[in-house]
């Protein structure tokens, strides 16, 4: 067993697909004393902390994982972190607008109970609408906005370097991408800042290819939903949901990029918006501006619009 320093609580809300595989992920950081995992289910999420517990002597980390599941959140108490995963997740055909009045509810309730028993807590919010669902967790919490930040550009930006990895036969190493904006039709890829070995983009791929493979990563969730025809992706988004987890209780200071609340930059106010920010123990610390093409800031604050029209909406859900 790993002999090493851990310190902290994380609690992962929601034993689906997502949820467990972040526990999982977060148990082998060995990072953390104890990793929570949540449900409603009864017998779920206690079933699934026994199978990743009796790993440990195999993977040689130590940290303990704790079900609770009935809906209760007796052992949570105190957590860092908290992450939620809870709600539907998308159907073929669906957007994920089209999970915004069922996943409000859920979000809400849970969000109720992580202020009621981790009032010091910093929460990531994985549930979709992305966005909305942040922006809701803070109304529902009332934590500082810094407090409560989204799981997307994380994932987003993976997806993109990974298609221009696989679209040029390269290392994912050797390539760098960004995307900010929405968690949906208005993401903004910035391929002005994407490199590969150190070559911006457009010195290798052509515009009509580069333009092609923004257009894949906006569509990268609905493509996993259509192949996997039930249920959807897990593996890349529960990666991108641990290591913002670590990157808080490591207070490490890390530069992501995440939905955080924008308040003046890039001329954009009053918004939770997929923004680069660093990560330390207190949440956003802040959130770094970064050079955009005129078109990309344009793209960005198009996103800004359309996600603050809806994420007014949510406090009425």
């Amino acid at each position: 067993m790993a002999d090493r320093a851990r310190n902290g609580k994380v609690t992962v809300v929601g034993a689906g697909f997502y949820g467990s595989t972040t526990a999982l992920r977060l148990a082998e950081y060995d990072v953390f004393d104890s990793v929570v995992l949540t449900d409603i289910v009864e017998g779920r999420p206690e079933g699934l902390a026994l199978d990743i517990n009796q790993s440990r002597a195999i993977e040689g980390f130590g940290t303990r994982v704790v079900g609770v599941g009935g809906g209760s959140y007796d052992g949570t108490e105190d957590s860092d972190v908290v992450v939620i995963t809870a709600g539907l997740p998308r159907k073929p055909g669906m957007s994920r607008m089209d999970l915004l009045e069922t996943n409000a509810g859920i979000v809400r309730t849970v969000a109720e109970n992580v202020a009621r028993t981790s009032p010091d807590a910093v929460v990531i919010v994985v549930s979709n609408p992305l966005d909305e669902m942040t922006a809701l967790a803070q109304l529902a919490t009332g934590f500082p906005r810094g407090r409560v930040m989204g799981q997307a550009g994380m994932l987003d930006t993976a997806r993109f370097t990974h298609n221009v990895a696989e679209e040029l036969g390269v290392p994912v190493s050797s390539v760098r991408t960004l995307t900010l904006g929405s968690h949906g039709d208005t993401m903004v890829p910035v391929p002005s800042r994407c490199t590969v070995d150190g070559r911006p983009l457009a010195d290798v791929l052509s515009p009509d290819r580069i333009a092609h493979l923004v257009e894949r990563t906006r569509n990268g969730g609905a493509e996993v939903v259509a192949l996997l025809k039930t249920g959807s992706a897990y593996f890349a988004p529960s990666a991108a949901a641990a290591r913002m987890a670590r990157a808080v209780i490591e207070d490490s200071g890390a530069v992501m990029p995440v939905c955080a609340w924008v308040d003046g930059e890039y001329g954009i106010s009053g918004v939770y918006l997929g923004v680069e920010a660093e990560i330390g123990r207190e949440g956003v610390r802040r959130v770094v501006e970064g050079d955009l093409s005129d078109s990309e800031l344009a793209g960005l604050r198009e996103a800004a619009d359309a996600v603050r029209s809806k994420q007014a909406d949510v406090a009425d859900l």
